[in-house]
């Protein structure tokens, strides 16, 4: 394993050439292997006002502490680097983010200072091609306050079925708790805040060119949303599927079931109630 250190975190925009260098040129054809790198932000501190800006798109309180998901985002920097620096084998504009899991051991203050570790998971066979993960830790010293598990599909030919569906063990008795009108804006007002400016999210025009009839939501934006509205525990891991696309603007329901320790929740469409994320929080 190779160890490549930051004393700051990467800008995600200078990745974004390598990335369109990739429609270009083709990645070469043979086994599909990931780099047995590991890319770590020493020690820095997070930047308040762009927290603070962060939560006001997202929905989170300004309390002192930082939501471990904000961490996971931060993370991304890292593994679009990762992406395009790296013998990286997929083109990164063709990679579906299906999953996110994040893990808080304690409430994390605005002014700790931090460690940022990414690296690679496994690949793995899917239904519809390869998935993949990337593995994310945040240290204060020596303790682990954070961990994060980012999982994405490279679409890809295959022969047969190779992964068997999750059955539900139970159906949660979800509750209504909100309806929310989703701005035509959401994409771009997250992006700033997040790097993320893949185009699909940005602007109908542009999203259209990626074969989708309107912009959509981040789903990482989707999943922070959702996290803003439940009370949260000091230490839970959250758990997330994204689903079908949220086209912006949208009217979405938000909906949860509670049991002691574990909150399920979901987003989906007012009118057709197709969901768009669901994912279960549970306490530590």
């Amino acid at each position: 394993m190779n160890t490549r250190h930051f004393s700051q975190l990467p800008k995600p925009y200078l990745a974004y050439p390598k990335v369109i260098q990739g429609l270009v040129f083709k990645k070469p054809t043979g086994p599909k292997v990931l780099p047995q790198v590991e890319y770590v932000v020493d020690s820095f501190q997070v930047d308040q006002k762009h927290l603070q800006a962060y939560n006001e798109v997202c929905g989170f309180k300004n309390d002192g502490f930082i939501p471990a998901i904000y961490l996971a985002v931060l993370s991304q920097s890292l593994q679009m680097h990762m992406m395009t620096t790296e013998a990286f084998p997929f083109a990164v504009l063709g990679l579906v983010h299906i999953r996110n899991q994040v893990k808080q051991t304690r409430k994390i203050g605005v002014d700790e200072r931090l460690t940022l570790s990414c690296k690679f998971g496994e690949l793995k066979p899917h239904d519809k091609g390869v998935q993949f993960d990337f593995i994310t830790t945040a240290k204060v010293g020596n303790e682990v306050v954070m961990q994060g598990l980012t999982t994405y599909l490279s679409r890809q030919k295959t022969e047969k079925k190779t992964t068997e569906k999750a059955k539900e063990s139970r159906t949660p008795e979800y509750q209504l708790q909100q309806v929310w009108d989703i701005a035509e804006n959401t994409g771009r007002r997250y992006a700033k805040v997040s790097g993320d400016f893949n185009l699909i999210h940005i602007h109908a025009v542009t999203a259209k060119a990626f074969g989708f009839k309107q912009a959509i939501a981040h789903g990482m934006w989707s999943k922070a949303k959702a996290l803003a509205n439940i009370n949260l525990p000091d230490a839970y891991e959250a758990d997330v599927w994204f689903k079908l696309p949220m086209y912006l603007p949208s009217k979405v329901e938000f909906l949860t079931a509670e049991q002691p320790k574990e909150t399920d929740f979901l987003i989906r469409n007012e009118k057709s109630k197709k969901p768009h994320v669901s994912g279960t929080v549970n306490a530590l």
